[in-house]
């Protein structure tokens, strides 16, 4: 029997996750909620390009939670409504539905979401008796999942740095760049990612996440952060980079125990491959271990429907999807990758060709 599902949005993730859907063996699209009006009524298969799949997109998220499904894939932008997020969240473990989330990336390691956050979800989760389960690919397993099992090899761990290099020019996501990451802003005053405080709330989850698999614990988490400009127009798929606009960024995230880095998460962002020859050079996902032994780990995305950005956004809903089973047979209450078995794709319903019609 398979498991039904709600999709929650068709954004970036939520068009992949649709069709992941569709395509998973164990499980059913039940519904598909969509924030904007234009889209209401539409088929979705006819929103994310492919065959009619008869669930017609709605607005009426009362309906969909009446509903029978089981569980709620969960990719709602969440950039400046975090508290919505929360809220929906709640009301959606407090109803029984399970919910499998890449919006609010804090909820990685739940502890670490906010004063109250964890508790307050863990009682509705507790109440409704479902699950909440948080990753994708950055937050995620990009990071995180790969470090975990790598440690698994070592004897001795001494530090650990996690990184992603990619390039964003294909990134056709407008608001996030420009708004959110501050891309073509000429002061990274105006950065939101860069604001004091941010990258740890996003990315202190991972860190922690890390840590608490090897039973360390941090006296503090610091951030460090630099920025490029362009010096020359740049023009991307989100849109165009003025002269003078931010057109790079790298950033850590470090956890430090007796003034030592012991956990890193670092990212490189660039939107030409060549800026900055000096930061770390690559495409995709680098694990740095070092210890006894040292390992070193590199994972790159690739699609034949798209570049490594459609790759990513690809595999971000994937990992959450593949988990719906898992996350369905698990207790009531808040889990992360540490708590559930492990799981995979299902590749019985053989291959499913390419993102269009």
């Amino acid at each position: 029997m398979t498991i039904k599902v709600i999709q929650w949005a068709t954004g970036t993730v939520g068009e992949h996750a649709v069709r992941g859907i569709v395509a998973h063996p164990q499980l059913e699209l039940a519904g598909l909620w969509v924030h904007s009006e234009s889209k209401e009524g539409i088929d979705a298969g006819g929103l994310v390009g492919i065959e009619p799949t008869g669930v017609i997109a709605t607005r009426d998220a009362d309906e969909l939670l009446a509903s029978d499904a089981e569980v709620v894939c969960y990719t709602a932008n969440s950039d400046l409504r975090p508290d919505g997020v929360i809220d929906d969240l709640e009301r959606m473990l407090r109803l029984g539905k399970n919910v499998v989330n890449t919006s609010h990336v804090p909820l990685l390691f739940p502890e670490s979401a906010g004063p109250g956050v964890a508790d307050r979800l863990r009682a509705a989760a507790i109440e409704g008796g479902a699950t909440l389960y948080t990753s994708g690919i950055d937050p995620g397993f990009g990071n995180v999942g790969v470090t975990i099992g790598a440690l698994a090899l070592c004897k001795q761990v001494d530090t650990v740095r996690m990184v992603e290099i990619v390039n964003y020019a294909t990134w056709n996501n407008p608001f996030t760049m420009f708004e959110i990451m501050g891309f073509g802003k000429a002061d990274e005053a105006e950065s939101l990612l860069l604001a004091q405080g941010t990258t740890s709330i996003a990315w202190g989850p991972v860190i922690e996440l890390v840590a608490q698999a090897v039973g360390l614990s941090f006296d503090e988490i610091v951030e460090r952060h630099e920025v490029i400009h362009a010096d020359e127009p740049i023009e991307i798929a989100s849109g165009s980079v003025p002269v003078g606009g931010i057109s790079g960024m790298r950033f850590e995230v470090v956890g430090m125990i007796d003034g030592v880095e012991r956990i890193v998460l670092e990212h490189v962002t660039r939107l030409r491959d060549e800026d900055r020859p000096d930061w770390p050079q690559g495409s995709g996902y680098r694990i740095e271990i070092t210890g006894d032994p040292n390992v070193t780990l590199e994972l790159g995305l690739s699609s034949p429907n798209g570049d490594h950005n459609f790759a990513g956004c690809l595999a971000t809903a994937m990992h959450v999807l593949n988990a719906v089973p898992a996350v369905v047979a698990a207790e009531p209450g808040l889990v992360t990758m540490l708590d559930l078995p492990v799981y995979s794709a299902d590749a019985t319903g053989g291959a499913t060709g390419g993102a269009s019609r």
